[in-house]
């Protein structure tokens, strides 16, 4: 398995569970429980993301209430979440449709994860994504930001087809641009407001 740890993990927490919606709820409050007893609760946020987005892929795609493990382990200052479960067949990770094919949650975690995919075990198949410790602000905006799109896509009927990478980014582009005509409408400076948009991007990313 890639980035599989030795002696470095600090620490690795199983906790084996049935894929329902309401094991998807204790999960988050185990995980952030767990990462308050490890001393990383600014992680609770980003970690409870991640749970819920691959144990619901559980629920989705393999059956519900079919049996499923989840794994935490922090390496120094990135905190790994897999998810185990009995389905040999792996996820797409470069989907061609992204009207039909792809979901939210799995381009969710390729936008906040330093990496991620998924691999073939013994009983199954375990997907995971490795997150750094302490960037809940950028994990969380950039949850309300597929939000966001996700609603701004559906209403403009704006599902372009091709690689979802490619649509997404065209669909931030007219949002964008539909936030600067609204601000306009209002006597907003638009060039002020993107101005005080990027001094937030530029102090959350340094």
């Amino acid at each position: 398995m890639s980035g599989t740890y030795t002696e470095d993990v600090q620490h690795r927490c199983v906790l084996p569970f049935e894929a329902l919606p309401s094991e998807v709820r204790l999960l988050r409050r185990a995980a952030t429980a767990q990462l308050d007893q490890w001393g990383v609760p600014t992680a609770g946020d980003a970690a409870e993301l991640a749970v819920t987005e691959l144990a619901t892929n559980v629920i989705k795609h393999v059956g519900e209430g079919s049996a499923a493990t989840l794994i935490l382990e922090r390496k120094r200052e990135v905190l790994r979440v897999e998810v185990h479960d009995k389905a040999s067949e792996l996820p797409s990770l470069r989907v061609a449709d992204c009207a039909s094919e792809c979901g939210r949650g799995l381009h969710l975690l390729a936008a906040m994860a330093v990496d991620w995919g998924a691999v073939a075990t013994a009983a199954g198949k375990a997907v995971w994504c490795e997150i750094e410790l302490g960037q809940d602000a950028g994990c969380l905006r950039m949850e309300r930001a597929a939000d966001a799109l996700e609603t701004y896509r559906l209403r403009s009927g704006a599902l372009q087809q091709g690689r979802c990478g490619a649509a997404l980014a065209e669909s931030a582009v007219e949002l964008i641009a539909d936030l600067l005509h609204w601000t306009s409408a209002r006597g907003l400076d638009p060039d002020d407001v993107l101005d005080r948009a990027q001094m937030h991007y530029e102090a959350e990313a340094a």
